[in-house]
């Protein structure tokens, strides 16, 4: 039996009068790439926010064990060190430094600094576009490439645990297969991964398993090669 990394039990998350997660439960093993997938306001991003305990002011119930402790009361900024490192909706590059200081950035926690700067030459390798502009200034990146920099800069922490933000969103159809194939090639490295995604397709052929959330729950679960045929998933995410 694979050991759980990330396991959530009957959360709940609400704003004001407004039920955003109904009581969810969803578990990522070791080793596992796991894909939650659903339209937009389903409570992909709400169910990361309360993992990651960046949610603004509104009532949470249930359960976030990481590693079988409970992550109640861990304050974000804490999870780094524990191993747990996000991508953001939308990138969240440090606008203003270069794409080397971003790097080193995620390798803030980290005192190698040998293997931090192989590391670094390691992502360049993996991303050439960045390396050609080590020097330049993230906010002046396009899109593709500040998502390459973001999930670069995550690795960069050494994760036990990956979270994905919708990576390919607003992305051209080139880079997003650039960054599916990283997103495979770091699960191959048994990396776990929970991947919120909006094209389902390429979702479910990166992902073991996968869950579908619609309107704050839970409605499909199961083997990602499975759902891909599945013809509810079809009708509602796959176009077919």
């Amino acid at each position: 039996m694979s050991q759980s990394v990330l396991k959530i039990s009957g959360l709940k998350v609400a704003y004001g009068g407004i039920k955003a997660v109904k009581g969810i439960d969803l578990e990522v093993n070791q080793g596992e790439l796991i894909t939650l997938i659903g339209a937009n306001g389903a409570g992909k991003t709400t169910t990361l926010k309360a993992i990651t305990g960046t949610l603004p002011s509104g009532k949470m119930e249930g359960r976030i064990e990481y590693f079988d402790k409970t992550l109640a009361g861990v304050p974000a900024h804490q999870l780094i060190h524990q191993g747990l490192a996000m991508v953001p909706e939308g990138r969240g590059v440090f606008t203003r430094m270069s794409i080397h200081e971003n790097l080193m950035m995620g390798a803030f926690i980290r005192n190698d600094k040998a293997d931090i700067e192989a590391d670094i030459e390691k992502w360049f390798s993996v991303f050439p576009r960045l390396k050609e502009r080590a020097a330049q200034l993230a906010g002046t990146l396009s899109g593709g490439e500040q998502q390459m920099l973001a999930m670069a800069r995550a690795l960069m922490s050494h994760p036990k645990l990956l979270l994905l933000d919708e990576p390919s969103m607003g992305l051209s159809p080139i880079m997003v297969e650039k960054i599916f194939e990283v997103i495979r090639d770091v699960s191959k490295q048994g990396v776990p991964i929970l991947l919120v995604e909006q094209n389902a397709k390429l979702a479910l052929q990166a992902a073991n398993r996968g869950y579908v959330m619609e309107s704050g729950l839970i409605t499909i679960s199961g083997d990602a090669q499975s759902m891909l045929t599945d013809p509810k998933v079809q009708a509602a995410y796959l176009g077919e």
